[in-house]
């Protein structure tokens, strides 16, 4: 019986170590091998995979988390691409970070009109959690750069209640 058990373990560990030499996903390699253009395919892979599993999106969730990791190493290795800055702050938009979110779309110039749309979205959750804070003097700060991006009712409502 000894003899079996001991059998079974090497056998098993032999082909553990196997697989751990040669994955056979190229994208289950290292990581610090993978090029910007991977990494940015894998986060939109991740991504859509989250948005099907997850009937709400927040970075804590294990796919977003990971797709958020991907698009963050695929802006790192490749600084120059505004693509791979925007998806990050939509990334973080979509998952309700907001000061990630923010700070990410304050980096980007000549925004479309649907990240002018996520980016005051930002701003004005930002706002309204500074006014909650009664910091009035952070909140005009959120609100005046939500409104540079795209003016809202909201945005026109916490200006008001800031003073």
């Amino acid at each position: 019986m000894k003899k079996i058990l001991l059998t079974t373990l090497i056998i098993g560990l032999s082909s553990l170590a196997a697989a751990q030499v040669a994955p056979a996903d190229p994208m289950m390699a290292d990581p610090m091998m993978m090029s910007p253009e991977d990494s940015f395919a894998k986060a939109q892979e991740l991504a859509a995979q989250a948005e099907i599993a997850y009937p709400v999106a927040f970075y804590d969730r294990t796919l977003y988390k990971a797709a958020i990791d991907e698009a963050v190493m695929a802006k790192r290795a490749d600084g120059e691409n505004r693509e791979y800055a925007a998806y990050v702050a939509e990334l973080f938009t979509k998952t309700q970070w907001w000061i990630n979110a923010y700070n990410g779309w304050s980096e980007l110039s000549d925004l479309t009109d649907q990240e002018k749309q996520w980016a005051s979205l930002s701003a004005t959750k930002l706002a309204y959690l500074a006014l909650q804070y009664g910091d009035n003097a952070k909140a005009k700060e959120y609100i005046g750069k939500g409104m540079e991006w795209m003016d809202s009712p909201t945005l026109q409502a916490l200006m008001r209640r800031a003073g």
